[in-house]
């Protein structure tokens, strides 16, 4: 059976910021988004976790989702990151994100202030009631310090606003609740995590390797999709060191951004309060990627 949204199936890219020397290099995004594109991805998602959004002024946040947006030029559906701790603030950036004309909208779990499972139905909902953009849900309780748990999910289904999951506890079992009892469009949070959420009905993933091999992550979905399991697993076990290793090694983007810099890729520094990685680390980064073949 269809899910929700299926036309965000397979892979999506949670694309970094590109600084220089403090500010946003718009240039280098745009160079972001032709590569992502003329890989085929499915979908971008700037300004998320990946995207360093609590760093950003509002203004950067509105100017990197339309500079997106207009650098997709309808090759690829972008689904901006419109989240925030303040419903106001996450209607009135989603409101945003749909008169650029986003695709939909990626709207993190309130962090910090630890909301009621009511408190989060009713922010979902003034959100999702807001525009008429389709909102995917981003739970990550790691970073928000609140589980969206799937009985709220399931009553989030029922409003037709809220067509997808992000779905990023680690969990297997909350993610088969979701699915066992919506048809909401479920999307792995986690790389490594892909092809077991597809295994139990997920139809994607928004991908932080994908800044690196986009084409790997694209060829695991679709040998899923074609029913090719001995390719999507060899694939699976291919990605999964480099997912371990790059992600592992310090918080979302540092990794990233220092391996992008190593490719030829620079994207700049981390802002304060994130650190570019320490130099015994990097050693470790540079090994993984020349492990993968992206480095002679």
């Amino acid at each position: 059976m269809p899910t929700r949204a299926e036309k965000f199936a397979g892979l999506s890219v949670a694309i970094v910021t590109p600084f220089r020397d403090g500010k946003i290099d718009y240039p280098r995004l745009r160079e972001q988004v032709d590569v992502q594109a003329q890989a085929g991805v499915k979908c971008l998602c700037p300004v998320g976790t990946t995207g360093e959004s609590p760093t950003l002024s509002h203004e950067e946040h509105e100017r990197v989702i339309a500079e997106t947006i207009d650098a997709a030029a309808g090759r690829v559906l972008v689904m901006p990151g419109t989240g925030s701790n303040s419903t106001a603030e996450a209607v009135r950036l989603t409101k945003y994100a749909a008169k650029a004309g986003a695709s939909a909208a990626l709207v993190v779990g309130p962090y910090y202030n630890r909301p009621t499972q009511q408190g989060l139905y009713e922010h979902f909902k003034a959100i999702a009631e807001s525009v008429e953009i389709p909102i995917c849900v981003y739970n990550i309780p790691a970073r928000t310090g609140r589980n969206i748990e799937p009985e709220t999910i399931i009553r989030l289904a029922d409003l037709p606003g809220i067509a997808m999951v992000k779905e990023a506890t680690g969990s297997m079992d909350q993610a088969s609740q979701i699915l066992a009892a919506t048809d909401l469009t479920v999307l792995s949070g986690d790389d490594s995590l892909t092809l077991p959420l597809l295994a139990i009905g997920g139809r994607g993933v928004i991908s932080v390797v994908g800044n690196l091999v986009p084409a790997d992550m694209k060829a695991l979905c679709d040998a899923f999709e074609r029913g090719d399991l001995a390719a999507a697993r060899a694939l699976h076990h291919k990605l999964f060191a480099l997912c371990r290793d790059l992600l592992g090694l310090a918080s979302n983007p540092i990794p990233i951004k220092a391996a992008l810099a190593m490719l030829g890729r620079d994207s700049g520094d981390v802002r304060l309060p994130l650190v570019p990685l320490e130099p015994a680390l990097a050693d470790k980064l540079r090994t993984a990627l020349r492990v993968y073949g992206l480095l002679a």
